[in-house]
């Protein structure tokens, strides 16, 4: 399962798919030591070490790296690899090392050391006999802190992003939202997300509350006969459009010439400010809107 999933290009698919499926375990699906991925919000309440190893599991990656040999590992690589592999074994001259079926394939060196001493010289690869089994198992182990890096999505850490002014915030709330919301809007924002980063997403470009329709795209067509059909965007190109109406019928028209299509998004101000917005902005309103917890 391992290779399948990383090898091919999917590896990003394969982690997603990971979040998910954790993200909604059943009470006894998964056990990850000290708590179990309980619930929706099971995986995000697990600490950074359960994270990884739920999802270490779930991607079929086989044991996590040996850190301190990674790390002895890292200066061998660069010196004798990196010219050809990349100094993160993604590649450069040489293959990207991360879905390499030998890398894939071992499990503390027990395959690759072998591999490494060998080499594949008529493909331009040397030897590596001189090495010590302890070197070779090093890098071995790097490799695999670099597949881990990659693909186990349960071991990333975000960083603090509270580092912005509150009362410049404040300033570019007053200037650039308050035609289009009120105090009332940023009252306890912060509160209904679970960290700092998710709330920046959040205000910036809150596509998920489209979901419960409040912020849906809607449009009003009106059709060469006179008619007119309003309702929630569902789907829209050149040629058609397609709505569902306040009665939840579906309705599929296409934009010959006489049809005149109207549409509002709701979001359509965030979208027009995101080209304008610098780090400052976004960190000065983040750090504002936390305090209005």
């Amino acid at each position: 399962m391992r290779q399948g999933l990383i090898t091919g290009g999917v590896a990003g698919a394969a982690v997603l798919l990971a979040a998910l499926a954790l993200s909604q375990a059943t009470p006894n699906s998964r056990q990850t030591g000290a708590a179990a991925t309980r619930g929706p919000n099971g995986f995000r309440n697990m600490t950074p070490a359960q994270r990884a190893a739920a999802t270490r599991r779930f991607l079929g990656l086989g044991p996590p790296p040996d850190k301190a040999a990674a790390a002895l590992g890292a200066p061998l690589f660069r010196q004798n690899c990196a010219f050809c592999h990349g100094p993160q074994a993604r590649g450069a001259e040489g293959p990207n090392l991360i879905t390499s079926e030998e890398v894939l394939d071992d499990e503390h060196g027990e395959r690759l050391e072998a591999f490494l001493k060998k080499g594949r010289p008529a493909m331009g690869m040397p030897s590596f006999a001189t090495m010590s089994d302890t070197q070779l198992y090093d890098i071995a182990e790097f490799l695999h802190e670099q597949v881990e890096d990659v693909a186990n999505r349960g071991t990333y850490h975000v960083l603090n992003i509270l580092v912005g002014n509150a009362a410049q915030g404040k300033e570019y709330v007053d200037s650039h939202c308050m035609t289009c919301h009120n105090a009332e809007t940023f009252a306890h924002l912060a509160s209904r997300f679970r960290s700092p980063d998710q709330l920046q997403r959040g205000w910036i470009w809150p596509e998920g509350l489209r979901n419960d329709g409040s912020l849906a795209i809607t449009a009003t067509v009106k059709t060469p006969d006179g008619g007119t059909i309003s309702g929630r965007v569902t789907q829209v190109s050149d040629f058609r459009i397609t709505l569902v109406d306040s009665f939840g019928q579906t309705h599929v028209i296409d934009r010959d010439p006489g049809v005149e299509v109207e549409m509002k998004d709701p979001l359509a101000a965030h979208e027009a400010m995101i080209p304008s917005l610098t780090n400052e902005d976004m960190h000065n309103v983040t750090a504002y809107l936390e305090t209005l917890k």
